[in-house]
């Protein structure tokens, strides 16, 4: 499975996904978008959004700190 996380450091929302995703043991990629453009048109095309946190998990786009979606996306 392959996860990546588009954040930026001032992200509250980005910072509770990230704790979300290591207490469960998930391994992920993370993109600042803040310091990375090419990363913050690919995280716009994916998912439609400027905002973030936006993760990607195999090609299934979660807009927003989104436990539930996250938690299908990810499985059990």
């Amino acid at each position: 499975m392959t996860i990546a996380i588009y954040t930026t450091p001032t992200c509250e929302y980005c910072n509770q996904l990230k704790q979300y995703l290591q207490e469960r043991g998930v391994d992920y990629t993370e993109h600042n978008v803040a310091k990375d453009l090419q990363r913050a048109d690919e995280m716009a095309r994916k998912s439609g959004q400027f905002g973030v946190p936006v993760v990607d998990i195999d090609g299934r786009i979660v807009v927003g700190f989104n436990k539930a979606e996250i938690d299908r996306a990810l499985g059990p």
